[in-house]
């Protein structure tokens, strides 16, 4: 009953410039009538909702822009640490970055029809150079932990042996 009654109070609220009734229908076919909005009424609520749409999209790429510039920040934030020697928590920023990271894919996902915006093509490109410089510095800083891991691991060896087991040319320094 409530139903019926929201509906019929819907129904009133919209202007009717014509009630069309079909009469041809398959016994056992319910027919209702379909109701067209009032054609003066069409320009106005078509400029409101055009306004409510350029409003919406202003929104999600304001919202898209400020999560890019979040993901930059964390990234730049860590690139300048492994730039100047600064002792890092490699997994505070990998979590920070992840989730940022996460962040910016679902937005991108949710919000395609953005891609063409001319200021987040820009930003995603900055980020795209920054996160480069962040590889190239972490991938410098792996190379470097594993050279000194090999080091360590050549001297431990090195330390334990006392020449028994290995060969001649191991013993010889060949």
């Amino acid at each position: 009953m409530q139903a019926e009654q929201g509906a019929t109070a819907v129904l009133m609220e919209q202007p009717v410039a014509d009630i069309e009734v079909m009469t041809e229908f398959a016994p056992g076919d319910v027919q209702l009538p379909v109701v067209l909005p009032n054609a003066g009424s069409e320009l106005i609520s078509d400029e409101a909702e055009a306004a409510r749409l350029e409003a919406t999209r202003a929104e999600e790429v304001s919202g898209l822009l400020a999560a890019i510039r979040r993901l930059e920040s964390i990234v730049e934030e860590e690139t300048v640490a492994l730039a100047t020697g600064q002792k890092i928590d490699f997994d505070d920023f990998s979590g920070r970055k992840s989730r940022s990271m996460l962040e910016f894919v679902r937005l991108m996902r949710a919000r395609m029809h953005l891609g063409g915006e001319t200021e987040i093509t820009e930003e995603i490109q900055q980020l795209r150079q920054k996160l480069e410089r962040n590889r190239s510095l972490l991938e410098m800083h792996y190379d470097a932990v594993r050279e000194v891991a090999a080091i360590i691991v050549r001297a431990i060896k090195e330390s334990e042996s006392d020449g028994t087991y290995t060969g001649r040319a191991a013993r010889d320094g060949q």
